[in-house]
């Protein structure tokens, strides 16, 4: 144990060294690292799979799910997304130096915010070695320093991507602390460093809903957080089914096993039988498991009964809870019971319904006619994501540069003194 506290502290000093240089250092120098990660992704290709081969086989052994593997490939599709990202990102114009809230008060002094480094950032994920590159990336633009801690399944993959960034930062002429890897597959490091609150500003957990309730519960700095992503999709009676079809199908099947796939499917009671039987059919025929209430059920006998449990369940895997409501007011207060405050949609042809929608929806992203799947830092046009935010302070929603950033007040004066 002692062994491992002073690798964990080793790893938080040098960061927190590495985040003075870095706070200064600039955007050229910045985008240059971006530039040669994004190079080094596709000459290094090869190397980078033969580590992640390593991670697949002993997943394969330990039998985890086919969702949880496809989460840790770095498929060739999965590089380019990468590459993609970081090129995007390095685009970004940096928030940093920008000054607002300027006034002149009537002793003379000009008073103004200007936006700031966090620090360092710690990172704890599971699975997803893609996370690796993406975070490190939106902590760099945004000049903070940051540990990563990535999952023991996805620990060869990680280790040759940090490997990788630390070459891009050297040769930018950039620290290469401000980009490191815990390194270390021992669950007691994730205590350790979450109790260095002396080096390490804020932290943000991605993964199952056990890790982050454990780091919110455990940390000693601020933590940014969604616990789960319980999505939904409302099709209401004024809905065009040319878009529903496609929205629901999408939000459930594309991608089941990310956080923000739909896990439950709302019914307007208005819609006509037969409109509820498509959608229905559309996500049985793509092998989605159904459960719903009396009214679901009736629709199609392949349709299981849900509980209270369902209606609350991130299922991430191809199951579906299905509920009738009368109604968006009725569906605005089970999405707003029931939901995680991630991301919800509402198919309607209704100005007013959607209007009422979004301002009533207590959730970090809120979607009108598209499918939840969109909510994404990529998506949203930021490159990349740092995470998904359902609380209400500092950042909400998919995280991208700027909400790594503080900001802090300037006082310029010609003498004055306080009376």
């Amino acid at each position: 144990m002692r062994t491992l506290s002073k690798t964990v502290d080793t790893v938080a000093v040098h960061a927190r060294k590495a985040k003075t240089a870095l706070s200064a250092a600039p955007a050229k120098s910045v985008n240059a690292a971006l530039d040669a990660m994004a190079g080094l992704l596709e000459k290094c290709r090869a190397d980078i799979q033969r580590e992640n081969r390593k991670d697949l086989a002993a997943a394969g052994r330990k039998a985890l799910s086919a969702a949880m593997i496809d989460r840790l490939t770095l498929s060739d599709k999965t590089i380019a997304s990468m590459v993609r990202g970081l090129r995007e990102v390095r685009r970004i114009p940096s928030p940093l130096g920008h000054t607002f809230n300027e006034r002149t008060r009537p002793n003379g002094l000009r008073i103004y915010k200007v936006r700031v480094p966090i620090g360092v950032v710690a990172i704890i994920y599971e699975s997803r070695p893609n996370v690796t590159v993406d975070a490190a990336a939106i902590c760099l633009k945004s000049n903070n320093a940051v540990v990563l801690r990535g999952g023991s399944e996805a620990f060869h993959s990680n280790k040759v991507l940090a490997r990788l960034f630390a070459r891009a930062l050297k040769s930018s002429g950039l620290p290469q602390d401000a980009v490191q890897l815990v390194p270390t597959t021992d669950r007691r490091a994730v205590e350790l460093l979450l109790k260095k609150d002396d080096c390490i500003d804020l932290v943000i957990p991605r993964g199952g809903e056990g890790l982050i309730r454990m780091v919110a519960r455990e940390a000693l700095m601020p933590v940014i957080k969604h616990y789960k992503g319980v999505c939904h999709v409302f099709v209401s009676r004024h809905a065009d089914m040319c878009k529903a079809l496609p929205i629901v199908v999408n939000a459930k099947v594309q991608r089941p096993g990310v956080c923000n796939a739909m896990e439950t499917l709302l019914l307007d009671t208005a819609l006509v039988p037969g409109k509820k039987r498509v959608l229905l059919e559309a996500l049985l025929e793509q092998g989605v498991h159904i459960v719903g209430d009396t009214e679901a059920r009736a629709l199609d006998k392949r349709i299981g009964t849900a509980t209270r449990s369902d209606w609350e369940a991130e299922y991430l895997d191809l199951r579906l809870a299905v509920r009738c409501v009368a109604g968006a007011d009725q569906a605005i207060d089970h999405i707003n019971t029931y939901g995680s405050h991630h991301t919800d949609a509402i198919v309607s042809e209704s100005k007013r319904e959607r209007a009422m929608f979004v301002a009533r929806v207590d959730s970090s992203s809120v979607m009108t006619n598209a499918s939840t799947r969109f909510s994404d830092g990529g998506q949203y046009g930021m490159g990349c994501e740092i995470g998904i935010s359902t609380d209400k302070l500092h950042a909400r929603g998919p995280m991208g540069v700027e909400d790594l950033t503080t900001y802090k007040w300037v006082v310029e004066g010609t003498g004055q003194v306080r009376d």
